[in-house]
């Protein structure tokens, strides 16, 4: 069997744009490319997708995701491995939505809460070392500081104003205002102002890249036509506004 790029994609809840992405890095090649020109996909590739999505859900960056499935080519081998993971992470969800059920019981009948099971199950951490080798030990301890003495409306409200921002950069996007736009570039001034108490200074190839990084990672939350607005407006604001 095989399959167009479009059925994967909608099956894979992901988009044409970065299925070819995967194939120009060289992660996922299609199994063949019609006369048309469009690409399709046998099972062979639907598994490597798979494994692919797994690991970009563990927190990998491509590079990581191409140097695991280049050295792992014993595929039921690496899917029992991916189970394995991913049954450590159900656990960890699990303690986390028993952290959140504990904490609303408590909060209802007003009893004395406990850290550790306010906040079992949550690991601001996991991603020390993806922080530290882009761009380094100092930036990961800045920020780690920088968050640990924050108290917890602070988390949430610093959490929540990175939402709010996520959410005005689509309704701009939605409404077909353009990345130099002054409400979008507005946008990316709360970013930048956002971003600066947990890395001190943010210069503007820090910022821009930072944008690309968007359209690179699904996992920054801008995956689709949303991220490349994204990245636009952050370079725009960077080339008009700061220095590296």
């Amino acid at each position: 069997m095989e399959w167009s790029i479009q059925d994967i994609a909608r099956s894979a809840g992901t988009t044409s744009r970065t299925l070819r992405h995967y194939g120009a890095v060289g992660l996922l090649e299609p199994s063949r490319v019609g006369s048309n020109g469009y690409r399709y996909y046998d099972e062979q590739a639907l598994v490597r997708l798979q494994r692919i999505l797994l690991l970009r859900e563990l927190g990998l960056g491509l590079p990581a995701i191409a140097e695991v499935l280049d050295g792992q080519r014993d595929r039921v081998a690496a899917l029992e491995t991916h189970l394995e993971l991913l049954e450590q992470e159900r656990q960890r969800i699990g303690r986390q939505i028993d952290s959140v059920r504990t904490t609303l019981r408590r909060l209802k009948g007003g009893e004395r809460l406990m850290a550790e099971e306010v906040l079992d199950g949550f690991d601001h951490t996991k991603y020390e070392k993806e922080v530290t080798e882009r761009w380094g030990a100092s930036a990961y301890a800045t920020g780690d500081r920088w968050w640990r003495a924050l108290s917890a409306e602070e988390k949430q409200a610093h959490q929540q104003e990175q939402r709010d921002i996520a959410a005005a950069f689509g309704s701009a996007h939605s409404a077909g205002l353009t990345a130099d736009a002054d409400d979008v570039q507005a946008i990316a001034r709360r970013l930048h102002a956002w971003l600066r108490p947990a890395v001190s200074s943010v210069s503007a190839g820090y910022f821009a890249g930072l944008g690309q990084l968007y359209v690179d990672d699904p996992r920054y939350g801008f995956e689709g036509p949303g991220a490349a607005f994204v990245r636009d407006a952050m370079k725009i604001y960077a080339e008009r506004n700061l220095t590296d």
